[in-house]
């Protein structure tokens, strides 16, 4: 059986989506219904998207596309990255409509397209002049597909890297290999960590949420030999694979990582970073945005990126891509395809360029973006890693063992986003001292076998 088949069983699945919901209903206030009409004869297309940087500089330059579609009025909902997946996932789930374009990636992607709850965008793309949906990065673009027509496109893509100062590590007499090991990075970690000048060795997410402390770590766990499940679903998160991989990762933060590592995430980690306050950073290729933009980072210049740390496997970056899909509930597609077109364009890309600098481009979305002249001026120290982790990362071959599924930094299954946020939690919980790693992956491995025993049935 292809994991992702089902809409979401078990303890896990359906029941928890409309739980979730029931509860967030009432949160959503204040959007305009899909399609609304507004004052004036304007069609309102209400986005759901997440506050990141490169979002927000969207919704800063969102009045030249109104300038240029007088018919449409744009209306933003900027949710933070989990409760953005909560109320997207209870909105499209339910057949809620309260938004007209939604932000999601390729874990969401194609499980919705094979539920029905995506409009086809290829249809658009290939009708939209100039829009070339074959210039999105490959690997990108299959992960964003379903039966081979795209149902999200790619506003960014990301692999992940290890980031780290080279005016540090030259001070030390430090070299950063070609291919670092998780064990190298820790006796870096542990040079360079220095408390009382307020710098840490490295800063690793330790905040709750299946795309947050579980998108780094979960790669780690990869990188060590371990895997959520064997090739019969039996949950594997108390294998001795998994124990050193997480226990790596938690003495790590926990003695040379960033002050507040529990309830630290990407936006977190990139201040960290950019103010001068760590030493390395693994994390999302994307990052670069903040980093090398002058305007938010006192690094500039002074980031070195080497690949996705190994172990007992190597090429452990991962995929992932924030993405725009139109929820079929959307009562004007063809205003919202205007403005989803629009925002993920090859004009687009220039714009920001041009306007707000070309370090706060969009990253790894469209192969073209690397042969604009400036672009590839401003990104040649990380925009070859980028493209070497994107095409090197197989989400159909995520483990050093054979497992049942695919996904690097999530599992394609409905069940993960319940399972992996239970999961994290524990890690969480054992990033900030509460319990130990044993009693987490204990506690991990129960919710675990809940999720397998379904798929186990249906063999």
């Amino acid at each position: 059986m292809r994991p992702g088949k089902r809409l979401a069983a078990g303890p896990f699945g359906k029941l928890a989506v409309v739980t979730m919901a029931a509860i967030t209903a009432l949160t959503v206030g204040g959007c305009a219904g899909a399609g609304s009409f507004g004052s004036g004869g304007e069609d309102t297309v209400t986005i759901a998207i997440v506050s990141n940087s490169q979002m927000q500089d969207a919704i800063s330059l969102s009045d030249k596309f109104e300038a240029e579609n007088p018919g449409i009025k744009l209306k933003f909902v900027s949710l933070s990255e989990n409760e953005a997946r909560a109320k997207i996932t209870a909105s499209v789930a339910t057949g809620g409509g309260e938004f007209d374009v939604v932000m999601i990636s390729n874990f969401e992607t194609p499980q919705w397209a094979e539920n029905g709850w995506l409009v086809n965008l290829s249809d658009y793309a290939r009708e939209t002049p100039n829009y070339d949906e074959q210039d999105f990065i490959p690997s990108l673009r299959k992960s964003l597909s379903y039966d081979g027509d795209l149902y999200s496109v790619p506003f960014y893509g990301e692999s992940s890297f290890l980031m780290y100062r080279k005016d540090l590590f030259e001070q030390a007499g430090l070299t950063m290999p070609a291919q670092p090991t998780w064990e190298e990075v820790a006796g870096f970690a542990a040079k360079l960590d220095d408390p009382d000048a307020d710098m840490s060795g490295i800063c690793l997410r330790g905040k709750p949420g299946w795309g947050e402390v579980l998108a780094p770590l979960d790669t780690v766990i990869n990188a060590f030999g371990g895997r959520w499940f064997d090739e019969n679903w039996n949950a594997q998160l108390d294998s001795p694979e998994v124990r050193r991989a997480v226990q790596f990762y938690v003495d790590t933060v926990r003695e040379h990582g960033e002050p507040g590592a529990a309830t630290s995430g990407f936006s977190e980690c990139a201040t960290q970073l950019a103010q001068g306050n760590t030493a390395m950073w693994y994390d999302a290729t994307s990052a670069v945005s903040v980093l090398e933009d002058p305007a938010e980072s006192t690094v500039v210049g002074k980031i070195g990126y080497a690949p996705a740390p190994a172990m007992a496997k190597a090429d452990n970056g991962w995929l992932y891509s924030w993405s725009l899909a139109i929820p079929k509930t959307s009562q004007n597609p063809d205003a919202a395809w205007k403005f989803v077109s629009w925002m993920t364009s090859k004009d687009y890309i220039r714009t920001v360029g041009e306007e707000l600098g070309w370090s706060r481009v969009p990253p790894g979305s469209r192969l073209s973006t690397y042969e604009i002249p400036e672009y590839k001026e401003a990104s040649a120290a990380f925009g070859p890693p980028t493209l070497a982790a994107m095409a090197a990362a197989d989400p159909e071959k995520p483990t050093v063992q054979p497992v049942p599924y695919t996904g690097i930094q999530f599992l394609t299954i409905p069940e993960f986003q319940d399972l992996g946020t239970r999961v994290s939690q524990q890690i969480s919980s054992a990033v900030a001292g509460r319990t130990s790693v044993d009693d987490a992956l204990k506690q991990a491995q129960k919710y675990a076998e809940v999720v397998g025993k379904t798929y186990q049935e249906e063999q």
